[in-house]
């Protein structure tokens, strides 16, 4: 029997953690709630009852009823900001509403990000906005299309309220779910209040829920980081691979389960342009797209040091010492696929990097490149490349290369052409395609496109004629959207 919304029981393992880890805060209400999208896929997969069986959903959405009349949870935390320790922090308007059992047996935390204000809330009002909502829901579910590892959307519900950023806007609140929500500033909110036992405690707790393979190694909490380093070295070799920015990589927006967490000033690359800059609110390029991967190392020497209590310094540096090379095996298999090889040389670093340099030089797109090229592989037809990479001459010249290096593969050009085809997406979320979404919503109250958007981008790699306009170069209009950490 399907499950009804307001039958989800509370966070009972979250609550398993003593009372310094949350607080219970309950939701603000918003008047006259509707639901702006449900993800019905993801509802089946989960095992929740269609938004039509649902009873008085869109309250239990913006929370105006909680599940079991359940008081939800808002969880502390610390964190670097731009590189700058900001002390403790905390879900300031995201708050742990309860928890969710799908019939494979997955266990789901639900969180409400925009019910209201909560301890962490820091002058803030714990709202969210219709705008940031909208381009979470669409590309939490894009990244999960793409296969890479994330936190997922179910819903949004609006309401008849008002918040103020820059000017007026609609308040909206997302449900979200994921394993666990912890990040790596869980970790060091208790490290740099000196608190080891509760340290030790969180430590436990993610690895008896979420790491059981740990508990068997010499030092539980070394295994931890070594697990937690390659996760994250895996998900952002999948982000340089499609070109995703993820704009406001602070610690206390890292996932200690290694998944795409906070989508906030994020974006995709159009032309190439290694060291873009998704966020405008990143004077320095401290988050730029070829910044990535060693932010992402940064951030995993925080959340080391937020371990020092548990494990030696000598064993947290060897373990960290491992990220690069765990990180560019990761890459070089990412652009294997992409690339349709069989397997991967050293010598193909030459080839890519020069691939690179021309895409560079032509801020050619991204991914039209590489779909592009995908088809080329089987068809041999240059005038579609050429007619995206200005430069005729060294595309040539290159592809006369990568002709020769998969002379010696052993697939046919059929299943190369396949393979790269499933490993290089037809559609990903630019910046216009969500900003049409918004402005049909916020200006005609038209939520139809949400779905419409969702639905496609749930299956990048298929051909999918309908949705055709999807796939195309982004309009001249694109190039002025300006994305912050505002929402």
């Amino acid at each position: 029997m399907p499950t009804q919304f307001a039958q989800i029981p509370p966070a009972l393992r979250f609550q398993q953690l003593s009372a310094n880890f949350y607080t219970e805060c309950p939701t603000t209400t918003m008047p006259r709630a509707y639901v702006v999208a449900w993800n019905a896929a993801f509802a089946a997969e989960l095992g929740l009852a269609s938004e039509r069986e649902q009873s008085n959903l869109a309250d239990y959405l913006v929370g105006n009823q909680t599940p079991q009349d359940n008081t939800p949870l808002a969880t502390v935390y610390s964190g670097h900001q731009f590189g700058v320790n900001a002390g403790q922090l905390g879900d300031g308007r995201a708050l742990l509403l309860a928890e969710l059992r799908d019939p494979q047996q997955q266990t789901w935390e639900i969180q409400l990000k925009g019910a209201g204000p909560t301890p962490f809330s820091r002058r803030g009002d714990g709202r969210a906005v219709l705008r940031s909502t909208i381009r979470e829901y669409l590309c939490s579910e894009a990244m999960h299309g793409l296969g890479i590892p994330t936190t997922r959307a179910l819903a949004i519900g609006g309401a008849k309220q008002t918040v103020w950023r820059e000017s007026a806007e609609s308040a909206a609140v997302l449900t979200r779910l994921a394993p666990t929500f912890i990040r790596f500033g869980h970790f060091e909110h208790f490290f740099y209040h000196d608190q080891p036992a509760q340290l030790q405690e969180l430590a436990d707790w993610v690895i008896q829920h979420h790491y059981a393979e740990c508990q068997a190694a010499s030092n539980p909490y070394l295994a931890l980081l070594s697990t937690v380093i390659d996760r994250t070295a895996q998900m952002i070799a999948q982000w340089q691979a499609v070109g995703f920015c993820h704009g406001v990589m602070n610690t206390d927006n890292m996932s200690i389960l290694g998944l795409t967490l906070d989508y906030g000033p994020f974006g995709f690359l159009d032309g190439f342009n290694p060291a873009h800059i998704c966020n405008h609110s990143d004077d320095s390029g401290r988050y730029a797209y070829n910044q990535q991967p060693q932010i992402g190392l940064w951030n995993l020497h925080c959340l080391a040091q937020a371990l020092l209590p548990l494990v030696e310094r000598d064993d947290l540096l060897a373990a960290l010492a491992r990220y690069q090379q765990q990180f560019e095996d990761a890459f070089a298999e990412q652009l294997r696929q992409k690339l349709g090889f069989v397997q991967w040389y050293e010598a193909d670093w030459t080839l890519v990097t020069d691939l690179f340099e021309l895409l560079q030089a032509t801020q050619t797109d991204w991914t039209i490149f590489w779909r592009t090229l995908s088809h080329w592989a089987l068809l041999q037809n240059d005038a579609a490349l050429t007619d995206l990479v200005l430069d005729r001459t060294s595309l040539q010249a290159w592809l006369e290369r990568y002709q020769q290096r998969v002379e010696n593969e052993s697939q046919t050009a059929a299943e190369r052409n396949r393979a790269m085809l499933a490993s290089n997406p037809k559609y990903i979320l630019r910046n216009h395609l969500a900003e049409v979404a918004i402005r049909k919503a916020e200006d005609e109250g038209d939520y139809s496109e949400i779905e419409r958007l969702r639905a496609c981008l749930a299956d990048p790699f298929s051909e999918q004629s309908e949705n055709e306009t999807y796939a195309q170069l982004p309009p001249s209009w694109a190039g002025t959207l300006s994305v912050s950490c505002s929402s």
